[in-house]
């Protein structure tokens, strides 16, 4: 279109010049042919009269100023022609720029149409792979916290030894140290308890607790958007501990919420039914831990907010077990014959070899415990950890040479597990000389509370109050005489009393209060409802016999003496137990007879 517009322009202008041309011309022939009579009649009269010869002169001037006009005019002619000329090239300029336009514009469409072909083919190929957009969302998110919060392979892998290690806390340690204590014939049972709450927690941690107690919610209790583990990351790390993958962190703190249950099951040894003990314990990971472990460790928990230190779960796991203990050992009720006959330990070699674990589990339970970026405090968590057992061991030792006349190895064992609990809320928060001190008043502060029970006549049979309660809570409150910031890498804690900041000793007694508080009234609840539902405690002749023949159809032994072999009392944590005897000149017949008439007997007979 703009070519033709352009080829009519010049024909126009070239027109235009030519009548311009022609009119001139015309103009030119009629001056001369005025001028033409005027000469015939100067020839004919032959210049005689003066007045026409004036008026010839006047004529010619008239004539010469008309060809001057003329003149001027041609040139002002020839000048707008060169201008219309001039004016043509432009035009002409203009069009070849706007042919030279068109071609780049067709040259473009053909780009574009080559670039569209482009992308419907990469477009053909992403719906080829199944690549939605909320996929390459999740993939681009991936990839930011790849390069922005990379996993770190150091702390991973230590994570996976702590992880490891705090399994054997539970199974087999606090197994063998609960079997080692009780009654030949109850020790499968006992076993039974720990291994059975470490699976029934792990599925409920899988399906409620992760999320109830790490997953966003409100400042008490987690929301339910990482039930059955949705929304948990491969290659991304929790806010809490962004340099490990999510799934270890899922798995490390599973072992906390595994342990803290298996402790309360020491207070009622030897007496409470296995069918309603598992959904006690469901009950009370769901209503008591996971409300307490998101208080306490996640940034929107009112715990953590306020200020409470609790570095490896003094409140969150030793507090709330020890005061779920003291009520279950109330609620569940005394052993037969409790205060009457000495309750002898199965095998004292056993329980050190528990405990042994369990000291073993705690350096991975409180080391693995840092905080986000603050890897530097994991070696000082666990050296923390390590002085404190000692150190507890001994004045635990020292203490009952000094009472009893005589050190005990399940005195020296105990102490450890004092000084073990103790320090698990302070362990990152402070330094050497507080964790000696720490050991140095657990021991003789929790041999004095597991005697409580002979006084006020409640039977919390392996001490799970007598230790974990107190010990906690003593821990909890010298974090805040002993916490000490680290100004050489940041802070991980605040100060405390002794370094110039005597508030904290509040915020650690609200804490501990809080925690025992929560605890105690939970599991209060929680029993009366179970056992108005299912009945919680075992028949007289049921415990006598032993659970494990009642409730499993099992034992280690062909024949035991299940009746007490004393008239005097003894207590769990006093002095050396014996070992409960069968009489060695039994037949291999007679034995088999008398398990096959137990065996007989117990059934009919319910743990449900």
């Amino acid at each position: 279109m703009r070519r033709v517009f352009c080829r009519f322009q010049k024909k126009l202008v070239l027109v235009s010049w030519v009548v311009f041309v022609l009119l001139q011309c015309l103009h030119i022939s009629a001056v001369n042919v005025d001028l033409k009579p005027d000469a015939g009649l100067a020839d004919t009269e032959g210049g005689g009269c003066t007045k026409k010869g004036g008026e010839r002169v006047l004529l010619a001037a008239a004539a010469e100023e008309e060809r001057e006009q003329t003149r001027r005019a041609l040139e002002a002619q020839d000048a707008y022609i060169k201008r219309l000329e001039a004016r043509l090239r432009e035009v002409e300029d203009v069009a070849e720029r706007l042919s030279t336009l068109e071609s780049g514009l067709d040259t473009q469409k053909a780009t574009t149409t080559a670039i569209q072909a482009d992308v419907d083919s990469v477009s053909q190929k992403v719906g080829q792979l199944s690549l939605d957009e909320t996929e390459l969302k999740q993939n681009v998110e991936i990839m930011h916290s790849k390069f922005t919060h990379p996993i770190k392979e150091g702390e991973t892998a230590f994570m996976f030894m702590c992880t490891i290690v705090m399994l054997m806390m539970t199974i087999p340690g606090l197994a063998l140290f609960y079997g080692g204590l009780v009654r030949m014939q109850n020790v499968l049972s006992t076993v039974m308890q720990s291994f059975s709450i470490c699976c029934l927690i792990t599925v409920l941690w899988l399906c409620f607790g992760y999320s109830l107690s790490f997953g966003p919610g409100n400042t008490v209790i987690g929301g339910t958007s990482r039930f059955w583990l949705q929304g948990t990351q491969l290659m991304q790390g929790h806010p809490l501990k962004e340099s490990i993958p999510e799934m270890v962190f899922v798995t490390y703190n599973l072992m906390f919420a595994v342990i803290t249950p298996a402790l309360i099951s020491g207070a009622f040894a030897d007496r409470m039914k296995f069918g309603p003990m598992l959904v006690f314990v469901s009950l009370w990971h769901l209503l008591v831990y996971c409300p307490l472990a998101h208080s306490s460790w996640t940034t929107e928990g009112f715990l953590h907010k306020q200020g409470v230190l609790d570095f490896a779960g003094g409140n969150v796991v030793h507090v709330a077990a020890g005061c779920s203990g003291l009520v279950s050992s109330i609620v569940v009720g005394k052993r037969a014959g409790y205060g009457h006959e000495i309750f002898h330990a199965h095998n004292i070699l056993l329980s050190v070899l528990g405990v042994s674990l369990l000291w073993v589990g705690w350096l991975g339970f409180n080391g693995g415990s840092y905080p986000n970026g603050k890897f530097h405090t994991a070696g000082m968590a666990m050296l923390n950890t390590q002085i404190s057992a000692s150190v507890s061991s001994l004045t635990w030792m020292f203490t009952e040479w000094a009472i009893r006349k005589r050190p005990s190895v399940l005195g020296i064992i105990s102490g450890a597990v004092a000084g073990l609990v103790t320090i698990t809320p302070g362990a990152g928060y402070v330094d050497m000389t507080g964790a000696f001190c720490f050991g140095l008043l657990a021991g003789p502060v929790c041999y004095f509370s597991a005697q409580l029970k002979h006084k006020f006549g409640y039977d919390d049979a392996l001490d799970a109050f007598g230790i974990h309660g107190p010990g906690g809570a003593l821990g909890g409150v010298l974090t805040g005489f002993f916490a000490k910031a680290d100004d050489l890498a940041g802070p991980p804690g605040p100060n405390g009393a002794f370094f110039g900041n005597p508030s904290l000793i509040g915020l650690q007694l609200y804490g501990v209060v809080v925690a025992g508080a929560w605890s105690s009234v939970v599991t209060l609840i929680l029993l009366k409802l179970v056992d108005r539902m299912m009945g919680i405690r075992v028949a007289e002749d049921d415990e006598r016999n032993g659970l494990d023949m009642v409730c499993h159809g099992e034992t280690i032994a062909p024949y035991l003496n299940t009746p007490g072999d004393s008239e005097h009392a003894g207590d769990d944590h006093g002095g050396q137990r014996t070992r409960s005897s069968w009489d060695p000149q039994d037949s291999i017949q007679g034995m088999e007879e008398r398990r096959y008439s137990e065996e007989q007997g117990s059934r009919g007979r319910s743990c449900e």
